[in-house]
């Protein structure tokens, strides 16, 4: 019996689109920890905020009564936008986890990747986005 000699087997290089595709996969990853890190900080701050927050007082003099009030609500106001980005950064960690993310909702094409480590919780491309700013503008008219 002779004994066949084995042909090394030689590997092909990953086609571009591969090598796109997991580059994109690990800025998604990058950004992913970094929306993380983001909500671990957003939080923290509310934390901060909600021991360092003055009760309502009465001063004696309505000047002083108006600031502190216009002060706290604006403190309110920070924490209520705050609150939005949260929502937002929980929804983009959705799309990672459901593998929907960096796709455009209008076209459903995907997001640049430039665009996504901009604004991670973006959920439309820049074109579509554009778009419906300019609608936005002529309906304000």
């Amino acid at each position: 019996m002779t004994k066949k000699q084995s042909t090394p087997v030689k590997k092909k290089p990953a086609s571009k689109s591969t090598t796109k595709t997991s580059q994109r996969a690990k800025k998604i990853q990058e950004i992913k920890k970094d929306l993380l890190n983001q909500k671990k900080a957003l939080l923290v701050g509310a934390i901060e905020a909600l021991n360092e927050l003055p009760g309502q007082t009465v001063f004696p003099d309505l000047g002083d009564q108006a600031t502190a009030e216009i002060d706290r609500n604006f403190m309110l106001r920070l924490k209520g936008r705050e609150q939005k980005l949260l929502k937002k950064i929980e929804e983009a960690m959705e799309r990672i986890n459901q593998g929907v993310f960096g796709i455009c909702d209008k076209c459903g094409l995907e997001i640049d990747i430039r665009r996504l480590e901009a604004r991670p919780v973006t959920t439309m491309c820049i074109e579509c986005k554009t778009l419906q700013e300019e609608e936005e503008k002529l309906m304000e008219k």
